[in-house]
């Protein structure tokens, strides 16, 4: 089931990425698809299975249940745009290499602290909710001792990687109300935490920052 996601999803954003491009001639397409694959393969190698299944099908309660699909219509529209920019109508103009470069590297790490926080947070699902019926308790490992929330941290650095790796400064107007999302969602979730999680109050007074270290 694992090997199917790993393979499901680059190949979908590759369809998409490809047709709204109309050609396939764009090597950092192909080196960005790549690294996705990659990425994804070293985070979810160590996902255990009752977690894939709470990431598939979450356990009932909780609260903001909605944020997948919510978020998704501007993640299509960020790999639209940016086939449609890159490949077709060149709203952007000419990236130079070193750019795009660097925006697979952003991308990359963005993904890499993500999947980091998916393999050690056992509890990393979809819905803001404690799942008791998983013996839920409180995680500090890992990125955790940093950040109390690098999850966000990871999608909302990997985001404007991936736009910058395609080649597309338009396609960075998708990420605008999706980063108004995560954010609503992160302080919704931080305030359920403190009130519902044993030691979260404390371990939020020590980890003092929510994304970003020492900043905020």
């Amino acid at each position: 089931m694992k090997r199917l996601w790993i393979l499901l999803f680059p190949t979908v954003f590759g369809l998409i990425l490809f047709i709204s491009a109309g050609r396939i001639d764009l090597p950092f397409f192909w080196i960005t698809l790549a690294v996705l694959t990659l990425t994804m393969s070293l985070g979810m190698g160590g996902i255990d299975a009752d977690l894939m299944k709470e990431r598939k099908r979450p356990g009932p309660g909780g609260v903001d249940r909605m944020l997948r699909w919510r978020a998704m219509p501007f993640m299509l529209a960020q790999l639209i745009v940016a086939g449609l920019d890159a490949g077709r109508y060149r709203w952007s103009g000419d990236f130079p290499s070193w750019l795009q470069g660097s925006g697979v590297a952003i991308c990359c790490a963005g993904l890499l602290i993500s999947g980091w926080a998916m393999r050690v947070n056992r509890f990393f699902s979809p819905v803001v909710r404690i799942q008791s019926e998983r013996g839920h308790h409180l995680i500090t490992d890992g990125p955790y001792g940093y950040v109390r929330h690098p999850g966000y941290l990871g999608t909302l650095l990997g985001s404007p990687g991936m736009s910058i790796a395609l080649g597309s400064w338009w396609s960075m107007l998708a990420l605008i109300p999706l980063s108004m999302l995560l954010f609503r969602r992160l302080l919704i979730e931080d305030r359920y935490l403190k009130e519902n999680l044993d030691g979260y109050a404390q371990y939020a007074e020590r980890v003092r920052s929510r994304l970003i270290p020492g900043i905020w």
